[in-house]
């Protein structure tokens, strides 16, 4: 699933300065970044497939420091161009940063900020956010990276509105993207929006890989809480509420556990997590029936009662909104793909994932409890997300 934000204004009055040219396509990279997803926007916008229906990018592939620089495996690359060579791309692509605990070049920031005040395009893939951020084009914006890395870039930089639910987020003229493979996703959007669904559609089918996927990253996304929570006194009544999860309680008791206000529980919570308890807590509360429903013969309302939710209906409401599925098919097509003879709680085989996307092997747990919320503009999500009393 991909969010098209509304550009703000300012943005999209914007113009490309005299200098840049719309076909030509930055490429910085640094040292100790992943080859993959280096090589996605090579790939995509590199490599002449007008035989094919897609129309040329210019490609400029620019180092953002002093090489060699060095890559997955050991290996060496040398770029072609420095940062100079940013000064005429439309678009700037960073495909990945080596680290998101240490800055970025303080250079290489420049450059993207002055290429975004020329009106060029920038655009992050996976950890490539963590460079944006840096250089405040993401102040105030919705922005997407790696699940596993989401709670770092929102603790890291607050203003920044991440959502871990999206594979990509175009907000007009700054785009990021989850990580790896979703950086084909949106490679293909960008192609999709300069020159139509005909030529994306071309470029996908030479790439193998579908035009649109279906779905987010809450499939991917992992229960495990970031690092930084660990030491903090708030990981203590988390672990409290995953071992009650069976119980009803809500928000204001999870925040009365931590000697808090509300309101200060949400503020602490979010800035730990990068997420929202209540929404948290709603996820945590479905994966647990995800699992009740893979590995257990419960009735869905046994299950719903099981997983702390107050009505069988809340738990059918969370759940398709979450997964896009009831739990009765979610249960028929997870026992459908099961080799004959297999029961309830053995280990998952390696086959794919009934849910639209393909992940393949179990359905792993949600860290991020945005994921279990309808899509919607992300600045507004935190109006729209249903109170304590709403049948959780």
């Amino acid at each position: 699933m991909s969010h098209d934000s509304t550009a703000a204004p300012e943005a999209a009055a914007r113009k490309l300065s005299g200098r840049r040219r719309k076909e030509i396509v930055a490429v910085l990279l640094f040292s100790g970044g992943p080859i993959f997803e280096s090589s996605i926007p090579l790939s995509v916008f590199g490599i002449d497939r007008q035989d094919a229906g897609v129309p040329r990018y210019r490609l400029l592939v620019c180092a953002g420091e002093e090489g060699p620089l060095r890559t997955t495996g050991g290996l060496e690359l040398t770029a072609p161009h420095g940062l100079e060579a940013i000064s005429r791309a439309g678009t700037v692509v960073v495909p990945a940063w080596r680290s998101i605990t240490s800055p970025p070049p303080e250079e290489a920031l420049d450059a993207l900020r002055r290429a975004h005040e020329e009106g060029a395009r920038i655009v992050g893939l996976c950890t490539g956010a963590f460079v944006l951020a840096a250089a405040g084009l993401l102040d105030g914006r919705p922005a997407t990276t790696h699940w596993m890395y989401a709670p770092t870039l929102a603790k890291r930089y607050p203003s920044v509105h991440v959502d871990p639910r999206e594979l990509f987020v175009d907000d007009g003229d700054v785009l990021t993207s989850a990580g790896t493979a979703a950086g084909i996703d949106l490679c293909l959007h960008i192609v999709r929006t300069d020159h139509g669904n005909e030529a994306a559609g071309a470029l996908a089918r030479r790439l193998v890989v579908p035009p649109r996927r279906s779905g987010g990253q809450e499939r991917y996304l992992d229960r495990s809480l970031p690092e930084e929570i660990g030491a903090d006194p708030l990981a203590e009544v988390v672990a409290w509420a995953l071992e009650h999860l069976h119980e009803q309680f809500d928000v204001e008791t999870l925040a009365a556990r931590a000697y808090m206000s509300r309101r200060t529980f949400d503020r602490r919570f979010r800035s730990l997590t990068g997420s929202a308890p209540l929404q948290w807590l709603i996820t945590q509360r479905v994966l647990q029936a995800q699992r009740l429903l893979e590995t257990s013969d419960y009735s869905v309302d046994e299950v719903a009662g099981r997983c702390g939710f107050r009505s069988p209906v809340a738990l059918r409401g969370h759940f398709r909104r979450q997964l896009g599925s009831s739990p009765a098919a979610y249960r028929a097509a997870y026992r459908a793909r099961r080799p004959q003879g297999d029961k309830p709680g053995d280990p998952e085989p390696a086959v794919p994932s009934p849910l639209p996307g393909g992940a393949a092997g179990p359905v792993p747990a949600v860290l991020h409890p945005e994921a279990g919320v309808p899509m919607q503009t992300r600045r507004s999500l935190s109006a729209s997300v249903p109170g304590p009393r709403s049948g959780v």
